[in-house]
């Protein structure tokens, strides 16, 4: 099956667009996650336009408002890592997307980095790695406490189990982005009091409507104060 390539759609919502190469790499992503899909279960999400909105351009998303506010930020040499990855998104996405990143992708299974393994070797993403193990334990790790300007976590729990596995991993000015569907003004007030108790801060609340679908989505940036 053949992706579709969208461009105007990529360039109209998060003013970034693939090129030639870069798409190229999404549609071997594709193809090996539904290969890999034949061993273990990766994802249920398998057909051609829901994979592109849902894994390619919702792993996307969580950038456009940095690409909004700090665009100077993405043009520079960032130390990325994607928590509870799973399949390898939003980290592999983004690894395609910024090459002049260092990527790590870190999941506590064995099978699932192995899949990784595999991909980042197939696709030749050199700026990308893998670590295996348990967020709350590798963040107090002195190689990846406050190691990362950019932490992502996407399908990872709750959110305030989310917050406390990324402050340990973020710089003094990194920023965690917590991707979530349904967000509500109770869930900010709760999730002020517990950032206040963690040490950290909102940056921004950010809804978007994905463009196929039109699901509303939210992505949460957070920095510690």
């Amino acid at each position: 099956m053949i992706l579709p390539e969208l461009f105007d759609l990529w360039q109209e919502t998060l003013e970034w667009q693939p090129d030639g190469a870069q798409q190229a790499r999404f549609q071997q992503l594709y193809e090996l996650i539904l290969e890999g899909n034949q061993r273990f279960n990766l994802t249920r999400i398998t057909q051609p336009e829901e994979f592109w909105e849902k894994h390619l351009w919702d792993s996307l998303s969580g950038l456009a408002w940095l690409q909004k506010s700090q665009p100077d930020l993405l043009t520079k040499s960032l130390s990325v890592i994607d928590l509870g990855t799973g399949a390898g998104f939003p980290g592999v996405p983004i690894a395609i997307a910024y090459p002049h990143w260092s990527v790590t992708l870190l999941d506590s299974t064995q099978k699932k980095i192995n899949f990784l393994e595999e991909v980042i070797d197939k696709l030749e993403l050199n700026n990308t790695k893998t670590r295996l193990g348990r967020a709350e334990i590798v963040g107090k790790n002195l190689k990846h406490n406050c190691a990362y300007d950019i932490v992502c976590l996407r399908a990872v729990g709750n959110v305030d189990i989310c917050v406390n596995y990324a402050l340990p991993f973020l710089k003094k000015t990194g920023i965690a982005i917590l991707y979530r569907g349904q967000w509500s003004a109770q869930d900010s007030l709760s999730l002020e009091e517990n950032l206040g108790k963690a040490g950290g801060k909102i940056l921004e609340i950010a809804s978007f409507t994905t463009p196929l679908s039109e699901s509303v989505r939210h992505c949460l940036y957070i920095s510690k104060k």
